[in-house]
């Protein structure tokens, strides 16, 4: 139960939302307070259930139930974001860390994170945030504005704006969308780094605010997917096609013995991702056991390096990750 609308916050623009306001709401459960912020791309349907469309997942979600992602919750049949403004990770860190190699190289930028995630990788790296249901516990409260005043704030540090990074911002998508804009207002750039599992629609909307992506391409097979993420290929290629026309794009893929790391598979990428555009760079990264995957050694660094000379075949740009 709803206990009380405490403010009602404008942020759509009339070209992209026939939706209503978003509102922040507090819904007493037990004796404690939960906060959260209406939702984007939903729908009410019958019984009070609600249909989200943030992501190719398209969760029908029931009364007081969550989507996959578990951060955003059917409330009195409309859909609530619970980590809006919850900031479960915040570092000022080299752009290179994100990885970004091409895009304001030797710049340091702003990064956050909250927790939950749309995929279940069994050997996520960040897994404390983004599966771990004690998450947001230790959330802290952070405005939109109080982001962008931070990432002002060190510009004198070499700061040139705000990643959204550790878990999956697209589902944070409330908060990076108000934050974005008013980033932009200020002259900061924009950063997402993430897995691209996301709809057509509320990527196309987000891109006018964002500068550069860095995009998980998990492996280049569908089995991979729907075994290990929960997830499909096809949908995150569609991403990558959208952003390369849009903003500055680089790639990332985790090579994992046994799963991905074959010859003719980062064939098969390159090639494709040449096909786009040949100056895509693309990061191969050494995995460690990690999370629920912990069956299998880290990935030899020659398996690394015979990945990289067969993507050299047709991208100007690979780097290998976590080796030195």
């Amino acid at each position: 139960m709803v206990d009380n609308i405490i403010r009602q916050i404008a942020i759509r623009q009339p070209d992209l939302y026939s939706r209503e306001e978003t509102q922040v709401y507090k819904d007493r459960k037990g004796d404690k307070m939960q906060e959260g912020k209406l939702a984007l791309y939903f729908e009410k349907i019958e019984n009070s259930k609600v249909h989200c469309h943030l992501c190719p997942h398209n969760c029908v979600i029931k009364p007081d139930g969550v989507g996959v992602c578990r951060v955003r919750k059917n409330i009195d049949g409309d859909l609530y974001s619970l980590n809006y403004g919850k900031v479960t990770s915040i570092s000022l860190d080299p752009i290179e860390k994100k990885p970004l190699y091409r895009f304001h190289p030797g710049s340091m930028i702003l990064s956050a994170g909250t927790f939950g995630c749309n995929l279940k990788c069994s050997f996520c790296q960040n897994w404390s945030i983004a599966h771990d249901n004690k998450a947001s516990s230790y959330a802290v409260d952070v405005k939109p504005s109080e982001l962008v005043s931070k990432a002002v704030e060190t510009r004198n540090r070499g700061n040139i704006g705000i990643a959204y990074t550790y878990n999956e911002p697209s589902i944070w998508f409330e908060y990076v969308y108000d934050t974005a804009r008013f980033a932009k207002k200020e002259g900061l750039v924009n950063v997402l780094v993430t897995n691209g599992f996301i709809s057509k629609e509320p990527l196309i909307d987000l891109l006018p605010f964002i500068d550069a992506v860095n995009i998980d391409v998990k492996a280049f097979t569908p089995s991979f997917y729907s075994k290990i993420c929960g997830a499909k290929l096809e949908n995150v290629k569609e991403t990558v096609e959208i952003c390369s026309k849009n903003c500055h794009v680089e790639i990332t893929t985790l090579v994992i013995p046994g799963l991905n790391d074959s010859v003719e598979e980062i064939e098969e990428l390159s090639k494709w991702l040449s096909s786009i555009s040949p100056e895509i760079p693309l990061h191969l990264s050494r995995f460690f056991p990690n999370y629920r995957m912990t069956d299998r050694p880290p990935t030899p660094v020659e398996t690394l390096k015979k990945a990289r000379d067969k993507a050299l075949e047709r991208l100007r740009f690979v780097y290998l990750g976590n080796v030195w």
